[in-house]
């Protein structure tokens, strides 16, 4: 029995990184990391990400802790 175990995912890597979605929608299924929202106090920590799809080129903007969701995101290309 294999158990599922979150990523950890630290948000000053998130940049160009890869994701996989867990349940794919209108051939969406493997997206990038296009952008970081550095928020304007530099202090602050990170709250949002922007993924743009590879297929469709759709942006998706969320917060990055969803991407530790693994019923709805894996981490790389698979």
């Amino acid at each position: 029995m294999t158990q599922q175990t979150t990523p950890r995912i630290n948000p000053r890597k998130l940049l160009l990184s890869k994701w996989t979605a867990a349940q794919p929608v209108a051939k969406e299924k493997h997206f990038l990391v296009l952008k970081v929202h550095q928020p304007d106090d530099p202090r602050a920590p990170i709250e949002w990400v922007e993924l743009e799809a590879v297929m469709t080129h759709r942006i998706e903007r969320l917060l990055w802790q969803e991407l530790s969701d693994s019923s709805r995101w894996l981490q790389g290309w698979r």
